[in-house]
């Protein structure tokens, strides 16, 4: 089996496990909300929870803590070792994230990251312009869908495809694929759809479990 594309999620895969919109409530003076909205409707119905959360509580605000958690963020340990070592290898890397396409692009710029997919926060004139793109919504089945598409696109089985996740947000995306790594997770569903569990903070233990 000849591996193409290797896939993975961002927050606590790529970057220090804090979830990116959680942490902008807490910049924007929202947390309290955010986490009520959240919980009622992330999987429920999020068209409703970005109408509550990107219309109603952020529209308007400077977008200056935005970019500053954008670029404060802290990288894992292992990530420059990794994709460094996927490069060598010929490997096509990907980011499928329901955090920030801007985070999503700070990797890319980083470290060549071949394709990425994440959810938009529009910022217009440095405001919160009340606008979300969402391509990949909470996650779950777009995730799969992003990966199926993606392979489509550019010539390849989902099986040719390696994903690494940490979340129950990643199952629907492991059923996809040929190799699904579980890393540094808390999730013990995802840890049972998973080929292999990497119970690290280091990145660059996933190297093992790739061929």
């Amino acid at each position: 089996m000849t591996y193409k594309l290797i896939c993975f999620d961002m927050d606590g895969v790529i970057f220090k496990d804090i979830n990116f919109w959680m942490e902008l409530h807490k910049k924007f003076g929202t947390l309290e909300q955010g986490i009520e909205l959240t919980k009622k409707y992330l999987h429920t119905d999020y068209d409703r929870l970005v109408e509550e959360v990107v219309v109603n509580l952020w529209k308007g605000k400077d977008a200056k803590p935005y970019y500053d958690l954008v670029n404060s963020i802290e990288y894992l340990p292992g990530v420059k070792e990794t994709f460094a070592h996927l490069k060598t290898r010929g490997y096509m890397t990907a980011i499928i994230s329901a955090s920030s396409i801007d985070v999503a692009r700070r990797v890319q710029k980083d470290y060549g990251i071949d394709h990425i997919f994440a959810n938009e926060l529009v910022i217009r004139d440095g405001k919160v312009a009340g606008e979300f793109i969402w391509p990949i919504g909470a996650g779950k089945e777009k995730k799969a869908q992003i990966i199926q598409d993606l392979c489509s696109n550019i010539g390849i089985s989902p099986k040719d495809v390696i994903y690494v996740g940490d979340s129950d947000t990643d199952i629907e995306a492991f059923k996809e694929v040929g190799i699904s790594i579980a890393f540094n997770s808390s999730s013990e569903e995802l840890k049972k759809v998973s080929k292999y569990v990497v119970d690290t903070h280091n990145l660059a233990d996933v190297i093992k479990y790739i061929p």
